[in-house]
């Protein structure tokens, strides 16, 4: 029998380790084929909710925030450049000279679930950051990246030159921040099974046999 499961990936679009954590899910759900059907929806979470518009130098950010040096900084991006690459996923850790607000792209990105388009705005969302290395808060790069997955540019503008979405992207950031969410990604299975970090694929895989298949709750996540 199919097992019916819900999925909360909760998740910043300038938090590197969530494109790892995503591609992986993608390609653990890719083994399980028919055994899983999932309803996917992905929740706001802000690493730097105060980040300025200018934003700030990654590595004075990186070390102001955690303390590392600049030899584990380096560190640091190699791994992530090379868990990327094992599940397709290009990062250009060299060129990201900068870390930005993603408030609007939360927005949009709310927008684009009820358009059917969230997934495919979250992939182009994270390529903009760490493949091309584009200003996610800026809204010309929300603009390109909403029309590139099909959605449609005026309505995309108009929402960015408004508060549309504001009130909806801060309680669900407030639900999960309640909930216990204080890193990403966290990905929550039918609401209740968590599952912390940018795991392997053979991880998520695992995890979703393991889980029961209970039919998706009928109430949707705040």
């Amino acid at each position: 029998m199919t097992k019916q499961l819900r999925i909360d990936f909760v998740s910043d679009v300038s938090c590197p380790w969530c494109a790892v954590g995503l591609k992986s899910l993608e390609q653990a759900l890719l083994t399980l084929g028919d055994d899983v059907r999932v309803d996917l929806h992905f929740q706001p979470f802000e690493l730097n909710p105060n980040m300025p518009p200018e934003g700030q130098d990654i590595v004075e950010h990186v070390t102001e925030k955690y303390g590392a040096s600049l030899e584990q900084q380096a560190s640091s991006r190699e791994m992530i450049r090379e868990r990327g690459a094992a599940v397709g996923f290009t990062f250009d850790m060299e060129r990201r000279g900068r870390i930005y607000n993603t408030f609007d792209a939360h927005r949009l990105l709310s927008w684009a679930e009820e358009e059917g388009k969230q997934r495919q705005l979250k992939v182009a969302l994270l390529e903009a950051y760490f493949t091309r290395c584009e200003d996610p808060s800026n809204h010309a790069v929300l603009l390109r990246a909403a029309e590139s997955v099909g959605l449609e540019r005026e309505t995309a503008a108009r929402i960015l030159a408004s508060d549309e979405y504001k009130d909806e992207v801060r309680e669900r950031e407030q639900f999960f921040l309640n909930a216990g969410i204080k890193s990403v990604p966290a990905v929550i299975i039918n609401q209740k099974h968590l599952i912390s970090g940018g795991q392997l694929p053979e991880v998520f895989e695992r995890a979703l046999r393991e889980i029961p298949g209970l039919e998706t709750p009928a109430d949707a996540v705040a």
